[in-house]
């Protein structure tokens, strides 16, 4: 039996990481059956009790596991008992370096080099880099680029990142897809049972989707909006969907400290009845995937619930906040419905929202053959990982 360690934002709290440790898990297992994973993370029960199907180890990050989450012993025995170590997401960045609980680039890279020395490969599987801009960050990340053999990136932004800071001896680089795209829902059944337990699609108009984000504060680059003002604009855009087009609205939460804020959204709306909230507290990422496809057209500002709407071919508008989210939007040929975050504004993301309502039979129709290509591409990485390992 081999041995790997998957390295990841992997707590359960968010359905993007969730659909991220799956997605690979059962690709892998399409390929492979002589592999076991070990996974750090902050609840070993959520890992056996949503993957516990596939030969998964969960590898506890609590105080009483001798770890202040990526900071301690387990994550250094992780990843050097072990044949070959995968980093996914977009765990690697140099904001708040210095802080265990929110950075994971400080401790990784300290590894990678005992990593080197024992010829454990550290390899990038379908992930996102960044921001690393400050000295100790490039530096970091150079000592993680030293252990690696092969880097499979997501997007466009990280390669052209790596090309930017480390121009010579980079590791090969390969793009790939993101694995949360081969996320597949539920049955029929199931999603029927939870569509009636919400009351969603009843109107025959249709249904729009939201998403936001509890980090509106951190993502206004202008600073000429507050969390306030932020929710406000979303209800009002909610509002004038509904009177206008006529349609119902669905926010989806796909972590779940976004809830206080989604809430704050519905609060100020003038009609509170028409909309809807599920997310990941109660649901699979399979089944916000599957209530996804059964939306007309979606607008959200995490990444994950727009790769969610393409692996089900809905539509939809990225109100822009992450790099990756830019770089996935223009990866599937939906680079022109991305609204800057410092540019928006009520007017123009219902506009949006409207246009790509009106265009969504054609949107589909144009989305189809390309995310075909990329969920192939995403699977493709298995095999590159297994001539690594053997």
């Amino acid at each position: 039996m081999r041995t790997i360690t998957v390295l990841g934002n992997n707590s359960g709290r968010n359905a993007g990481d969730n659909a991220i440790l799956g997605n690979l898990l059962d690709d892998f297992a399409l390929k492979r059956s002589d592999i076991r994973f070990k996974v750090p993370t902050l609840s070993p029960p959520f890992i056996r009790r949503h993957f516990g199907h596939h030969n998964v180890k969960p590898v506890g990050l609590l105080p009483w596991n001798l770890a202040a989450k990526n900071f301690g012993l387990p994550l250094y025995l992780a990843m050097t008992r072990t044949e070959l170590v995968l980093i996914t997401d977009n765990i690697l960045f140099d904001r708040k370096f210095h802080n265990p609980f929110v950075n994971n680039l400080n401790m990784i890279s300290r590894i990678a080099p005992i990593c080197k020395k024992k010829n454990i490969p550290v390899v990038f599987y379908n992930c996102s880099i960044g921001p690393v801009e400050r000295d100790h960050g490039i530096r970091a990340l150079r000592r993680v680029l030293d252990a690696s053999p092969l880097v499979i990136t997501r997007d466009v932004s990280t390669g052209n990142l790596l090309k930017r800071l480390y121009a010579d001896n980079l590791p090969e680089v390969v793009m790939h897809a993101d694995c949360a795209l081969n996320t597949e829902p539920p049955s029929a059944a199931r999603l029927d049972d939870i569509i009636r337990k919400e009351g969603l699609f009843t109107n025959p108009k249709g249904t729009i989707g939201l998403n936001v984000n509890a980090y509106i504060d951190d993502f206004n680059e202008t600073g000429t909006i507050n969390r306030d003002q932020f929710c406000r604009m979303i209800a009002k855009t909610a509002d004038r969907l509904i009177e206008e087009i006529g349609v119902d609205i669905l926010f989806t939460v796909s972590q779940i400290m976004d809830m206080k804020v989604t809430q704050q959204c519905v609060r100020y709306s003038r009609h509170p009845e028409r909309i809807r909230v599920v997310g990941n507290c109660d649901y699979t990422y399979q089944e916000l995937t599957g209530l996804l496809g059964k939306l007309d057209v979606h607008a959200g500002l995490r990444t994950h619930t727009l790769i969610f709407c393409a692996a089900v071919n809905t539509p939809m508008v990225n109100i822009n906040a992450y790099p990756k989210s830019a770089g996935f939007m223009d990866t599937i040929g939906m680079g022109d419905w991305t609204i800057p975050i410092h540019e928006l504004t009520e007017d123009r993301l219902t506009s949006t929202i409207t246009a790509c309502w009106n265009r969504r039979a054609a949107l589909r129709d144009y989305m189809q053959p390309i995310v075909e290509n990329e969920k192939k591409k995403a699977r493709a990485s298995v095999d590159l990982v297994s001539r690594i390992l053997g």
